[in-house]
This record gives structure tokens, sequence and C-alpha cells, in this order.
């Protein structure tokens, strides 16, 4: 069996070690000559957690991390306002959550990649794709394979060309600014701070940094910004935060360069996310927004599916019994982060507005195995 996979991210990586695993041969092509990652830190849910002990990357993560004990909602000042316990699902070899930086989890899959002996090619894409599996890429080659993965984000050509009729990417009406700080002693939940037009939170990555983040509700026409004005802009969205995030705002958010900011987009493809002989995974299927970081883990677990069902024989059952698996774990997980989003950018949420209880629903929904 030969397969391409096509992106070098989350999704792609995790793809290629799982069916590496099973002696399945591989090659990647990636965009990005460079192939560094955009980005300061990821929460690792207890379900990603789990994506990563099968794809045996788990215990680096999380010595590289720092493990988290669930999550706190506070107001503007710090004062609690409730708490989502985690969920021990690994017993007491690795904790619930984990935290760690985008560079040093993309090292983690770029080094498994290399040591799996998959074949990554750097700066080339695909220009053609066909249900057969037939590829033409960037670079003037070609090829035939049994399997196409498209797992090349929420922009995927792998989407525009083999799914022409699926939905586009939509701004969901908020953005989200990372930032990287020290991280303050005693801090071990990710907490969550309650805004008038947003929400603030502190995401701790290793014992000495932590990142802190914004989301926020910013008309289409207001989301592009000058660039070297962006941590004054960032340090007056905060103004309404005292407490903790005061702190954090005044001392340390001081650098443009260092600021990362992004509108938040939405994707979800209907069934079936195969034709012929290419599927998509991660955000090229299914692109949530980060309210219950999701993510990341979602693209693991399609990447540990996929691998378990297509080396058990017919490609058009497996990719079938792929989806059969994925698609209602994924639209439940979408659904709550876009719930959460509707009522963060409504000013006066509803009575029904219950963001600690589908939070936690989430947490519930990820913890049976896939």
């Amino acid at each position: 069996m030969r397969v391409l996979v096509v992106g070098g991210g989350i999704g792609g990586l995790s793809t290629t070690i799982a069916l590496r695993q099973r002696d399945v041969d591989v090659d990647v092509v990636e965009i990005n000559p460079k192939w560094d990652v955009y980005g300061v830190g990821i929460i690792q849910p207890g379900n990603a957690i789990r994506a990563l002990d099968t794809l045996g990357l788990a215990e680096k993560a999380v010595s590289q991390g720092y493990a988290m004990k669930g999550s706190r909602f506070r107001d503007t000042e710090g004062n609690l306002l409730g708490e989502v316990p985690p969920l021990d699902l690994l017993g007491p070899k690795y904790p619930p959550m984990n935290g760690i930086t985008r560079p040093r989890l993309h090292a983690l899959f770029q080094d498994a990649v290399g040591a799996s002996g998959a074949n990554v090619r750097l700066g080339v894409t695909v220009d053609e794709v066909g249900e057969d599996g037939r590829v033409a890429l960037s670079d003037g080659s070609a090829g035939e394979y049994d399997l196409v993965v498209g797992a090349d984000g929420i922009h995927s050509t792998v989407r525009e060309l083999v799914f022409p009729d699926a939905p586009k990417p939509e701004y969901t009406g908020q953005i989200v600014w990372r930032y990287n700080v020290p991280r303050p002693e005693g801090l071990e939940t990710l907490d969550v701070f309650v805004g008038s037009n947003g929400k603030c939170g502190f995401v701790p990555l290793a014992p000495d940094l932590m990142y802190i983040f914004y989301i926020e509700a910013v008309p289409p026409e207001q989301v592009k910004m000058a660039d070297d004005q962006l941590a004054s802009i960032l340090r007056e969205r905060l103004h309404e935060f005292g407490g903790p995030v005061a702190e954090i705002r005044d001392r340390y958010i001081t650098d443009a360069d260092k600021v990362v900011v992004r509108p938040v987009e939405s994707l979800l493809v209907p069934r079936p996310w195969h034709r012929g002989r290419v599927v998509l995974v991660g955000d090229s299927a299914h692109a949530t927004s980060p309210h219950v970081g999701q993510g990341g883990a979602m693209a693991m677990e399609d990447a540990v599916v996929l691998a378990e069902e297509v080396t058990q024989g017919d490609v058009d059952a497996a990719l079938a019994r792929f989806v059969e698996r994925r698609y209602p774990r994924c639209r439940e997980i979408w659904e709550i982060s876009r719930q959460i989003g509707v009522w963060e950018i409504e000013h006066t949420p509803p009575p029904e507005a219950d963001f600690v209880g589908l939070t936690m629903k989430s947490v519930h929904a990820t913890a049976v195995p896939v």
C-alpha cells in the first residue's frame, strides 16, 4: 500500500506516524519549504494525550510541556466563577491535560516522522488530484497512490480539487490573540477570565512559560490591523481586566513582533469525507474554533482511526468506516465550540448560556476512546 499525505502539520504528521507504525509506505508533501510552525502554544486535553500515547509521543510531549489540573473560570478581577475538573483518562502515568509550545510539539512530530522512514518532500504540494489516486505535483512530478490523505488545513487544496462542492471556511466573528509570557508561580490550571467582549486566558506551557490569550468579537472590516501596533492594541483590548491579567498585560505585552493574532474560522464538511481513494482529515474536514481546545486532538484521533481502518483491507470500505467512527464525535465538538463562540459574541448571552457546563460536556464527550 502506498499513501500520499498532503500537509506537514499536526494532522498530516500524526497520520504519517500512525501509518508507518503499520508498515505502510508513506510520502509526505508540505508546501512550506521551511517546514516551521506559526503559533505560541497548544492545549492538549486528555484525549490528545491518549492519541499521542498511541503514536508513541505522549511521554516526550508531557516531559517537554506542562501538566495542567483542569480549568477554572474567573471574572475580570480574577474571582472564581466555576471549575471544570479534569478527567484522568490514562491513569497515573500521564496528566489529565498538557500544555506545550507549538515549536516543541512540531519538532517531536518531525523527529518521529524522520525516524519512521517516511519520505518527506518540502516546498511541494499537489496541482491535480484524481479520485483514482493519481496526482500531479507542483514540482512537475506525478504519481499514483492507493490513498491520498488531504491534511493540508482549513484552506485545503485537496478539498478544493476533489470536493469542489464542499462548504468554504467562514469567519466566525471573533479573533484570537496569543502572547508568550512567564508563568506565574502556582498556576497549574487553564484559567479563563470572562470579559464583556470576550475572554482572556492563561495556559501553562513549561515551568517558566505560559501564553496569554484573548478571544474577542470583531467586525470583519476591523480584523486587519497594523503589525507594528499589535502590542499596544492588545493592551488596549485588555483594559477592562484587573487582577492577574492586568499585571501580565502591563508588565510583559510590549513587543509587537511577539503578538500572534488570527481570525477564528470554522468549517464542517458534510459526510462523506472521502471520494474514491481520497480522504480528508483534521482541519481539512472539520476545523473547529479554539473554545474547547480540541482542534489538534481531533486531528490526532483522525490519524489513529484512519490507520486502524485502512490497514484492514478494502480501501473504500475502510474509508466509510473511518468517517462513520469520526463524524459524530467531530461534529459534536464543532457544535459545542461554535455555540460557545455565538454566546460570547452576544454581549448579553441568553439565560441558558452555560459556558462551564458546555465546556464540561466537551470533556466528557471526548473521554470515550475512539
